[in-house]
């Protein structure tokens, strides 16, 4: 059976798991939103611990954790509360933040969790006994010293998802371009028919057909890093409201100047604090990129998807790598597994994007945004299942992909839009007269051509290069 102590905060008495480091208020808030089970994103988690590790190195840099005012720490306290904040940062503590997402809007159960947390460890580390109601080193007074949930909960937010687009997605598209950028390559010279209104149209080969694929990814990599760009600017120092009351005026950029140093992006101060502290407009931008990330990467799965269709009653023009069986019912048959896997990864994303855009509006009124921690979970889980699945796709999918040269070259003949290049030698409406006779005879242009003798043959023969119809020419 689970243990318990009894813990004191403003409002009285509280039951907590004897063996936790979280106190009072972290479990008036487990008890207050049995919502969904989904506990803060690590991401997230890691990055309240480096907020609140730049907070402690600003406020001792600054005189103010050692000074004259209530409880001042010693020099030795001090370094062991930024040492338990840096474990929280180092992911050591995980499993002390168990509050539901759907919680207070601005995050306070959080930012009171991480204080409750990192104060009972600086306690252990110092040698003193944590489950003593008398906190020497205090969860408000002294890992909160000089901030806000207002301004600290949407500072770990912006670096959580900075960290996570810079480390995570960022490194994921560009696999993703190179890996493209590759096909596009080597199939060169492979020639196919290319297709507008999902008909026939005319040729090209299959390297550029998938030097487009890669040309979205490279301007996906571009969205992402403006994506980053979006989520530089940090509140802290704002506190409550954006004054930044309770606060030393140097301490937002020197909290921001400290993380920007931990994480190596170019974290800065907000340039106006009640901006940062009420609207999550840069949120919103940021996941708005994200949107049209995953609007790209569905189109490259679909498309590729589709090109893989058959073996023998679709397109099939390249070959998808074998994973799985792929019917409970017919046997032998395989699907496209891991384009529909991104490509639901990518719904998700573009519906993720409703959250965001509705909780930025709505959520941002007077001086605070009370739709935060869905935000920053959503945004976070964005991020998060686009890398793992454009990296999933690259490795199980994209690097194995084979082309099916008989299929590509076999269509190039019969199409109708063959034609297409002879418009400069016998003009449009003689040529859609050829193709209308293609169609209903069953017979190939160049053979209608050659039995008509519509064009000498040498001047067939190279109107009617399917290579030659690849490029454009003077």
């Amino acid at each position: 059976m689970t243990e318990y102590r009894t813990e004191h905060d403003s409002m009285g008495e509280v039951r907590v798991p004897a063996d936790a480091y979280f106190g009072a208020q972290t479990q008036r808030a487990v008890e207050n939103f049995p919502v969904s089970g989904w506990t803060l994103h690590p991401n997230l988690i890691h990055a309240i611990g480096t907020v609140k590790l730049a907070c402690a190195v600003a406020n001792r840099d600054l005189g103010k954790l050692t000074g004259t005012g209530k409880n001042p720490l010693d020099d030795s306290q001090v370094e062991s509360l930024i040492a338990a904040c840096l474990e929280v940062a180092d992911g050591k503590h995980d499993t002390e933040f168990p509050i539901d997402v759907f919680q207070t809007g601005s995050g306070t159960s959080s930012n009171m969790n991480a204080n409750e947390v990192i104060s009972n460890r600086a306690i252990e580390i110092q040698g003193g006994n944590r489950l003593e109601s008398a906190k020497p080193i205090h969860p408000n007074d002294h890992v909160n010293m000089g901030q806000s949930t207002n301004d600290t909960f949407p500072t770990a937010i912006h670096v959580a998802v900075g960290q996570s687009l810079k480390n995570q997605l960022i490194p994921a598209l560009k696999r993703f371009a190179a890996s493209l950028e590759e096909k596009a390559q080597e199939w060169d010279q492979i020639i196919k028919i290319g297709r507008t209104h999902l008909a026939d149209a005319t040729p090209l080969r299959l390297g550029q057909e998938f030097s487009g694929f890669a040309r979205q990814l490279v301007l996906s990599i571009d969205r992402a890093e403006r994506a980053l760009e979006s989520v530089l600017e940090l509140p802290v120092g704002g506190t409550a409201v954006g004054s930044g009351i309770n606060t030393h005026p140097e301490f937002g950029a020197r909290v921001a100047a400290v993380v920007a140093e931990q994480t190596k992006i170019p974290f800065t101060e907000a340039a106006n604090h009640f901006e940062a502290n009420a609207q999550r407009d840069g949120l919103v931008e940021c996941h708005g990129e994200l949107k049209a990330i995953a609007t790209t990467l569905f189109n490259v799965a679909n498309n590729i998807r589709w090109l893989g269709s058959g073996p023998r009653c679709g397109f099939y023009e390249i070959q998808i790598p074998d994973l799985q069986p792929g019917s409970s019912i017919m046997p032998g048959k395989v699907n496209p597994v891991m384009c529909e896997s991104l490509m639901q990864v990518c719904a998700r994303v573009i519906g993720n994007d409703g959250c965001l855009t509705l909780s930025g509006a709505a959520g941002g009124n007077f001086q605070l945004n009370i739709m935060m921690p869905v935000m920053g979970q959503t945004t976070l889980e964005s991020i998060s299942i686009l890398a793992s699945g454009a990296d999933a796709f690259v490795n199980l999918c994209l690097k194995d992909l084979k082309p099916n040269e008989e299929a590509c070259e076999a269509a190039v003949e019969k199409s109708l839009s063959m034609v297409t290049s002879l418009n400069p030698h016998i003009g449009y409406e003689r040529a859609a007269q050829l193709a209308k006779e293609a169609f209903k005879t069953g017979k190939t242009i160049r053979e209608l051509c050659t039995e008509q003798n519509i064009l000498p043959e040498d001047v067939l023969k190279e109107a009617l290069d399917p290579m030659s119809m690849t490029e454009p020419h003077a």
